[in-house]
């Protein structure tokens, strides 16, 4: 019985010491971050392209990195790019006026020469609605520090070639009636407003840009959501939206799984296509770069952590990320 006693006590201090050690490199592992690289390989890419770099932020969800975001601007400051994208979730709530942690990030950034903004879920509303269509107090304070809402389609130039960035969202939008009848997003309570989906009607008309490009032309499309094999197939086969040939499509939202169990890899995605639900979704389907039927899609794992399952709402064996993609 001594012998047993004694076995349990060394066992209870040992798995306390372990419990202690994990939760303190938890802690560590989410106020750190890493600077992650993809080459993404462009068939028959012009020359005047190769080499072409853009960085991507996501998932900020207010976190701070370092006083007034210090190290995190200084990473961002010390990479060569040609366009930075920011894909959603810079706040955590719709309702959040807590706007300083991206606007602290923005502001120290140099180079903001091409530089687009998609929504993400849980980022406030982009517009205010009434009888007319104005720009959010918050959308316009992110504009004023340089950095854009891409609501349709802009372009770099690059000597005779022009890469595209295009909102995918509405780049998927065939007919002007099924704006607003996008399925598995978070919509804005004013989605269905008819000064709305005038607005957005405006801006579709924007997109036929895309149908006149040249063949070394580029086209990015920017989203917060990833987008899933069985949504591609829904695009492709409703009469109402199109699938263009995008170059390749940028996204966020997942957070790499956010938590990450050893072997196992993603417990959980919030992912309204995976069904009967989004627990350890596809190993390969998580973060990264894959292809399916020829369209490359690249999601970054992100900053920040979110309460999709609220007693979750860190990261765990995730480092937090920023993503440099460059062409070849």
């Amino acid at each position: 019985m001594m012998n047993l006693s004694r076995y349990m006590k060394y066992t209870s201090i040992f798995i306390s010491i372990m419990v202690i050690i994990l939760a303190v490199y938890t802690i560590w592992d989410n106020r750190r971050f890493i600077v992650v690289e993809e080459e993404i390989v462009i068939d028959n890419l012009p020359e005047q392209l190769k080499g072409f770099r853009i960085l991507q932020i996501s998932d900020l969800h207010e976190k701070w990195f370092g006083e007034n975001q210090t190290k995190l601007i200084a990473a961002i400051n010390a990479i060569d790019y040609d366009a930075i994208v920011f894909t959603g979730d810079m706040l955590d709530s719709t309702e959040s006026k807590h706007y300083e942690p991206f606007y602290s990030l923005i502001d120290g950034i140099t180079n903001k020469e091409n530089a687009w903004y998609v929504p993400g879920n849980t980022d406030p509303d982009s517009y205010e609605v009434e009888q007319d269509v104005k720009k959010s107090a918050f959308i316009n304070g992110m504009e004023a520090r340089g950095v854009q809402l891409l609501e349709s389609v802009d372009k770099v130039s690059v000597g005779d070639t022009t890469v595209y960035f295009a909102n995918f969202e509405l780049s998927i939008i065939k007919e002007p009636e099924y704006l607003g009848r996008t399925n598995g997003i978070v919509q804005p309570d004013y989605f269905l407003s008819e000064s709305y989906l005038d607005y957005q009607e405006k801006l579709l008309d924007e997109m036929n840009v895309l149908d006149k490009i040249q063949s070394t032309d580029l086209v990015i499309a920017l989203n917060h959501y990833p987008v899933p094999d069985v949504r591609v197939d829904s695009i492709k086969n409703s009469t109402g939206m199109r699938w263009m040939d995008y170059d390749l499509i940028m996204a966020g939202h997942y957070h790499g799984g956010q938590i990450r169990l050893p072997i196992l890899g993603a417990f959980f995605i919030p992912e309204p296509w995976y069904e009967p639900n989004s627990f350890f979704p596809p190993r390969d389907r998580v973060k990264g770069l894959w292809d399916y039927e020829g369209t490359k899609q690249y999601v970054s794992a992100g900053l920040g952590s979110s309460d999709a399952i609220s007693f979750l709402n860190f990261r765990f064996l995730n480092p937090p990320e920023i993503n440099v993609l460059s062409f070849r």
